[in-house]
């Protein structure tokens, strides 16, 4: 079986200047003092079985960290993009349990004086918001917002009937959507309900002159000094 020849890398003065200070570095992390130490010993000619030897890396990792780094520079040194799990609730559905959360059991004809992260798990999945959700995840979500509805004095709520449709507008523009569509890179979004008060305000009273006791006190204030 052939073997795979070593792919050649070749540094400018500048890359080596900075891969010397990735490797060297006493604040930098392990992984880029690693792949910088790899991209360094390539330099030299030294195979990929005698870098990982001299690093105590698998072959694997070397031929990578070597590849990425002929190909993408010292930028493909670091970790790509992951996707991870999708989300598997809505913002919309999170948003609808905080709203059933700050109503009473008895406007949904439960016999409970106060809401339990149980009882409402239960509940979102017997109105079909949810498919099937725990009380962990209910109470995460109540969390968020600082809600303990099993502590409540009193709550004033309104609930509007077109709740879904006008927040699924405002959560899809959190996430950077618009009708379905994704933002592009030059497209922003700005909620002006969150922009601090910058109007002028005029002073209620008027300027007041320094009391006689002030005014006493700066002359014997400076003949100390």
């Amino acid at each position: 079986m052939p073997i795979r020849a070593a792919v050649t890398v070749v540094l400018t003065a500048a890359e080596r200047h900075r891969l010397k200070k990735m490797a060297y570095g006493h604040k930098t992390p392990h992984q880029t003092r690693q792949r910088a130490t790899i991209v360094l010993l390539a330099t030299r000619g030294r195979a990929n079985a005698k870098i990982a030897a001299d690093t105590r890396l698998h072959v694997d990792s070397v031929r990578t960290w070597r590849g990425r780094f002929a190909h993408g520079g010292i930028p493909a040194l670091t970790d790509r993009r992951r996707s991870g799990r999708p989300a598997r609730f809505t913002p919309v559905q999170v948003t609808e349990a905080k709203a059933l959360a700050c109503q009473l059991p008895a406007e949904s004809g439960l016999p409970l004086s106060r809401w339990s992260c149980p009882a409402l798990a239960v509940e979102l999945t017997a109105r079909g918001i949810t498919d099937g959700i725990s009380a962990s995840t209910v109470r995460r979500w109540l969390r968020q917002d600082a809600l303990k509805p099993w502590q409540y004095r009193s709550w004033i709520f309104i609930r509007d009937p077109a709740f879904r449709a006008k927040a699924r507008r405002i959560l899809d523009l959190y996430a950077r959507t618009w009708r379905g569509v994704p933002l592009s890179a030059d497209e922003y979004v700005i909620s002006s309900d969150e922009k601090t008060s910058v109007q002028a305000r005029c002073r209620c009273h008027p300027t007041l002159a320094p009391g006689q006791e002030a005014q006493q006190r700066e002359p014997r204030d400076a003949d100390d000094r």
